[in-house]
């Protein structure tokens, strides 16, 4: 997969992030970034889909549960959180949503810490793994 067409788009949403979390500082709830990123993207030309619903099913029966997404920015999953350190359980909720949009990227972005954290994952759809990328967004284990 050529992860690096996305360079641009992740950049700029990296930066608007980093935007949103000099404005707020950190340590506020989730959805005070989620909104605050979503205008963030909006101001700058960059159109997202926020609190975007994925359904679920059960031997092909749409569920009345559903996932829900924080962003989406093109082909660009964005999962926002407000902790003191991203764990595994963040990069698996990411990991489900790549998996069942098939979309190529994902962004775990943290705003819980005084420095903006944020990881990049690649997703492969012939493996079906999702796969840490650098800045450069060159696989991280190659």
């Amino acid at each position: 997969m050529e992860y690096k067409k996305y360079k641009d788009i992740v950049y700029q949403i990296i930066g608007a992030s980093m935007e949103v979390h000099d404005e707020l500082n950190w340590g506020l709830l989730e959805p005070v970034y989620n909104e605050a990123l979503h205008l963030e993207l909006l101001n700058r030309g960059i159109s997202n889909e926020r609190e975007k619903h994925l359904p679920c099913f059960y031997k092909n029966n749409q569920l009345e549960k559903f996932y829900q997404m924080d962003l989406v920015v093109d082909d660009v999953v964005v999962e926002l959180k407000s902790v003191d350190d991203l764990n595994l359980a963040h990069r698996a909720q990411l990991f489900n949503y790549l998996r069942l949009t098939h979309k190529p990227i994902g962004l775990l972005i943290n705003f819980g810490r005084p420095s903006l954290q944020g990881e990049r994952y690649g997703y492969d759809e012939d493996t079906n793994e999702c796969i840490l990328l650098d800045k450069n967004m060159d696989s991280v284990y190659e």
